[in-house]
């Protein structure tokens, strides 16, 4: 998807989320700090903010005089949710339950073709919620037709509206996990061969890890993340054991960009993530359909943690991909304010995948990636459960969706299937 030209005004917003702030993940107070200009409006060119401010300012300038309008009138106006935490392609959609190798032979038995219908499907319900841009996980662990098919249906997506960031995701699959011998075998062919080849390929942005501690592999666990350092990708951590301590004390010199799940995080753990930049990326919605404890994000905040939240959406176990659930679920369940939320679920998971230098928040210089709200203030968010509460979505300056009339469609109008 490219940029559009065009120079475009979004006139008038009732609240104007800017979330302009310091470099930096958002921690402590600054989750509230959402810096909302009321009236306000943005001038945007080539897909590109070229300003953000008041309306009586905005359209004023030279720029806006020939623009496009786009009326934000008695709406909220705010950056598209980063979802930064998905396992979009694995496993399969059905109903929850099967073997882990079932569905790895139903992911062998699945085209790509049909793969990357699938994943369309997703992508435009996600857009439509409110999604500009999106984490994928792999997952099917050391197996490398599986693995590669996966990732080259993320290649070839690269045009969909969305920003799909890929993640390689290593486990070891429960069938193959002993004896020691075969778990050492695998751990060094990703290593040394697939890890290595998919980074040239530069078909992933990340390294993840599920951190199994029944395994008592730390060793080849801590060497996973060196290679994948080694290989200048960012790395993450699946810590949604019981002991989470022990996975983040054994991770502390990797500079982890995010450590996700933390169902079972402490007050310790949350004290010896506040000294760091990684992003503790929560995911409500696995509570939810999981019946485990929600993390505590409340603790984790107070601590002066960067959070951010995420669907964590998988078709059979969590299969909610609106980023409002995961938002709504957060202040009903987990402490957050709305604006808190707010920052969690767009700047700091663009923090969360490193790209908040571009998106996460609308300031000048950054992509037009932003959202109109059927909503004069932003803390209904907060209570809007199973709502969808978007207008209009924007991506680079591109209108990707825009909310449409509900009537009796002619049955001459539709077109036969055959």
């Amino acid at each position: 998807m490219g940029r559009s030209t065009a120079t475009i005004l979004i006139r008038g917003a009732r609240q104007l989320l800017t979330l302009r702030g310091s470099h930096a993940p958002r921690r402590g107070s600054e989750l509230n700090q959402l810096n909302i200009i009321p009236d306000g409006s943005l001038l945007i060119r080539d897909g590109v903010l070229l300003e953000v401010g008041p309306t009586r300012r905005v359209e004023n300038l030279a720029a806006a005089h020939h623009a496009i309008e786009i009326s934000a009138a008695g709406r909220v106006v705010m950056p598209g949710f980063v979802d930064s935490h998905t396992h979009l392609l694995f496993p399969a959609p059905g109903p929850p339950g099967g073997d882990f190798d079932s569905q790895v032979r139903t992911m062998h038995a699945t085209t790509a073709a049909q793969l990357k219908m699938r994943a369309r499907v997703y992508l435009q319900a996600m857009a439509r919620h409110g999604t500009t841009t999106v984490e994928v996980k792999t997952g099917t662990g050391a197996d490398p037709g599986a693995e590669m098919k996966i990732l080259r249906v993320l290649a070839d997506l690269k045009e969909e509206p969305l920003d799909i960031v890929p993640s390689f995701l290593f486990r070891a699959p429960p069938s193959i996990s002993e004896p020691e011998q075969n778990f050492i075998a695998i751990w060094r062919w990703v290593c040394h061969d697939f890890l290595p080849t998919i980074r040239r390929r530069q078909l992933v942005h990340f390294a993840d890890l599920v951190w199994d501690p029944f395994l008592a592999h730390e060793e080849a666990f801590a060497g996973y993340l060196q290679v994948a350092r080694s290989l200048a990708l960012g790395c993450k951590l699946h810590a949604e054991a019981v002991d989470t301590s022990a996975a983040i004390s054994a991770t502390a010199g990797f500079r982890l960009t995010s450590i996700d799940h933390l169902e079972h995080a402490t007050a310790n753990d949350a004290e010896a993530l506040s000294r760091s930049n990684t992003i503790a990326t929560l995911l409500p919605c696995a509570s939810f359909y999981g019946g485990v404890p929600y993390a505590p994000g409340r603790v984790l905040m107070d601590s002066g943690v960067p959070v951010a939240l995420a669907t964590d959406f998988n078709a059979q176990q969590s299969p909610a991909l609106s980023m409002q659930t995961a938002l709504a679920l957060a202040c009903q369940q987990m402490g957050f304010s709305p604006a808190e939320a707010i920052s969690a679920a767009t700047i700091n998971g663009a923090y969360a995948l490193d790209c908040a230098d571009r998106i996460g928040s609308l300031e000048q210089g950054k992509s037009a990636d932003l959202l109109l709200l059927n909503v004069s203030d932003y803390r209904e968010m907060g209570h809007s459960l199973g709502t969808n509460l978007v207008h209009m979505v924007m991506k680079r300056g591109q209108v990707i969706y825009e909310e449409g009339q509900v009537g009796v469609r002619p049955t001459e109008d539709l077109q036969p299937a055959w």
